[in-house]
């Protein structure tokens, strides 16, 4: 293997690329990835707006204990990640950072999953987030219409409740609410597929 393979990935790699790609540094390895797809931004969008209490001060369910932002890249030593949401509890992070990214880990991430990122999502990524303790980890799969709620206990993720469909859910941290899932998934239109959609008729396993 020659030496620039053998480089390590750095901070100056992703402030190189292009605005219409998401960049990532997981395991010392560059990930670029394309923009999320229609399904993938629409239920990212929805589940934003679901939670919008838990981030408004005064009233509500949330009372504004949170911080929940899309998108936010987040150093955690090495490693340098941008999940589609994640949230602070407002005492951990009373003040935001004065820098263009976060070096606090959060207390919850969610990952909407997609062909292209579902794997690492699944893997590498599930494991920094456990060595960097966050809490709370969601998997949205807006194919399959399933929501998985994983809570780190120890060194390890343990699986606290899948839903899916149309169901009506309180999911942990967020339990103090009700959100109905079936607001989440939309229909994509027949006859075309990018990297990051499903083929129609084939959900992945």
């Amino acid at each position: 293997m020659s030496e620039s393979a053998r480089r390590k990935a750095t901070y100056e790699d992703l402030l190189g690329l292009p605005p219409d790609v998401v960049g990532e540094i997981i395991d010392g390895e560059l990930s670029v990835l394309p923009r999320p797809a229609p399904l993938h931004a629409s239920t990212a969008s929805v589940l934003t707006g679901d939670l919008r209490p838990f981030s408004r001060t005064g009233g509500g369910g949330g009372s504004g204990r949170w911080r929940i932002l899309a998108e936010p890249e987040i150093h955690l030593e090495g490693d340098i990640v941008v999940p589609d949401l994640a949230g602070w509890r407002r005492e951990r992070m009373p003040l935001l950072p004065p820098t263009a990214f976060f070096t606090l880990p959060p207390d919850w991430i969610c990952e909407v999953l997609s062909p292209s990122t579902v794997r690492v999502d699944r893997t590498k990524k599930k494991r920094i987030y456990a060595r960097h303790r966050v809490e709370f980890l969601w998997l949205v799969d807006p194919w399959a219409q399933t929501l998985e709620v994983l809570r780190l206990v120890g060194d390890f993720w343990q699986e606290i409740a899948v839903h899916g469909g149309d169901e009506r859910v309180r999911a942990m941290p967020f339990e103090a609410i009700e959100l109905d899932l079936g607001q989440w998934w939309e229909e994509v239109e027949p006859g075309g597929m990018s990297d990051d959609c499903y083929p129609k008729g084939r959900p992945h396993e």
